[in-house]
């Protein structure tokens, strides 16, 4: 019997989900950005300011952001004057990370698509791994996370920013009502595509509680794991150590 797995609220054969998760961010490249701003209203920004305070990427260390796609991570963290390799499975979001890279005269970036699951890179490479809203989306996680751990060197740190459900009383219900009605809709306002945004709100859904995801980490050999919530956990920024 093949393996199930989640898409958005459908469960579908394993082997289906990374093209399927492919079609969904090729028809969303070219108005990701946008499309953060307009439904996060902005707020992303400052979520990613403060990931990158939470890494503190230091002059020379080699990093690597998985599922960086259009480099709103890297280009921080090559600010604080990282090595950063950007990885992504989707060559669509990749090429509009390298545009937006020449448009602000950015470069020594290393750009490369590479599967979460199955990394190239050599055991023991970089000094932190990221991925950010990206490993919801990884077919089969604990792989990715064991990958993770992999190409880590001792002492490399892993720090992860995904969404999940809010426990704030009150504010739960808006979210609730905001992703499932109106997300789609500003997908189909912005971007034309509402299938793919309602597949986005579906994810956060059926992605694990933070508690459950922090046990993942730890079961990949990650140790010193921590979660810290914003928006009561609409937002959530896991860190876990290589020793």
């Amino acid at each position: 019997m093949n393996d199930t797995v989640s898409f958005g609220y459908e469960d579908i054969d394993a082997n289906e989900k990374t093209g399927r998760v492919g079609e969904v961010f090729s028809n969303v490249a070219a108005k990701y950005d946008i499309m953060n701003d307009a439904m996060s209203g902005g707020m992303h920004r400052l979520w990613k300011d403060r990931f990158v305070r939470r890494v503190k990427p230091q002059p020379g260390e080699q990093i690597l952001d998985m599922a960086g796609g259009t480099g709103d991570i890297a280009f921080r963290m090559a600010a604080k004057g990282a090595s950063v390799t950007v990885s992504d499975i989707n060559q669509d979001m990749l090429d509009v990370g390298i545009e937006r890279a020449m448009d602000r005269g950015i470069d020594g970036l290393v750009w490369s698509r590479q599967n979460a699951e199955e990394l190239a890179f050599s055991s023991r490479t970089f000094d932190a791994y990221t991925i950010v809203f990206g490993i919801r989306n990884v077919t089969f996680i604990d792989k990715a996370l064991k990958e993770a751990h992999r190409v880590l060197k001792y002492g490399g740190r892993f720090y992860c920013m995904e969404f999940s459900q809010t426990d704030w009383p009150g504010f739960k219900e808006v979210y609730d009502l905001y992703s499932h009605q109106l997300m789609p809709k500003i997908g189909k306002a912005i971007a034309n595509d509402e299938d793919s945004y309602r597949y986005l709100a579906e994810s956060i859904r059926r992605f694990p509680k933070p508690p459950e995801f922090e046990a993942m980490i730890r079961a990949a050999g990650f140790e010193n794991t921590r979660v810290e919530k914003i928006l009561g956990g609409a937002v959530n920024i896991h860190s876990g150590w290589k020793v």
